[in-house]
């Protein structure tokens, strides 16, 4: 493990690591941004941000030879937002390959009068799983939501649920591996509750 931070954050390429950053800085957190494979092979907790396509992060992934790191860490993993569809199987998003650690398909928001695409401003989450990532919090909490395409609901992994034209997972857990649809950094009280849990997890 690394013991000089304490999260690495992947640099994926997302417009979203500055303000990332800022609020790990926030909590106290000692954090780096890296995209060499040893130093995230050794991190204590990885964050996977993410924003865009899917197509394009999985190829900037590859690119630097991160996809089976990813896959094998042992350690606690947060993806956020697009980081965390990327946990799952496929994305309809350019029929991406994406790293399989969560089975199913990411697909996109069906156009709808009352819910145009991307999903964007604060919703609610509703809570269907205890775990140590949602301490502190309660289907009462408001987060900040981005995005065009989403994680079925009923997942085996599925801890929280968002409702945006049709119900859809908003918070994942399986193993090591977490992921929060929203952005946390942008997402106030309740966000920084959500970083700071993860910060706790071992």
């Amino acid at each position: 493990m690394s013991a000089d931070v304490d999260v690495v954050v992947v640099d994926s390429g997302g417009a979203n690591l500055a303000s990332l950053g800022f609020a790990l800085d926030r909590l106290g957190a000692r954090s780096v941004v890296s995209a060499d494979a040893e130093r995230i092979a050794r991190a204590p907790r990885v964050l996977l941000p993410g924003v865009g396509a899917a197509g394009s992060i999985m190829q900037r992934l590859e690119s630097l030879a991160l996809v089976n790191t990813l896959r094998n860490l042992q350690c606690p993993v947060l993806g956020i937002c697009l980081g965390m569809q990327i946990l799952c199987e496929r994305s309809e998003e350019d029929e991406t390959p994406c790293l399989g650690i969560l089975p199913g398909t990411v697909k996109r928001f069906a156009e709808a009068p009352d819910a145009p695409v991307p999903h964007m401003g604060w919703n609610r989450v509703r809570i269907t799983h205890d775990d140590p990532l949602l301490r502190g919090l309660s289907s009462s909490d408001w987060f900040y939501f981005v995005h065009s395409y989403h994680l079925p609901p009923k997942l085996a992994a599925t801890l929280a649920e968002t409702d945006y034209s049709v119900p859809f997972t908003s918070i994942v857990r399986q193993r090591n591996f977490c992921g929060v649809q929203f952005h946390p950094e942008r997402s106030s009280t309740a966000g920084a509750r959500v970083l700071r849990n993860f910060l706790e997890l071992t």
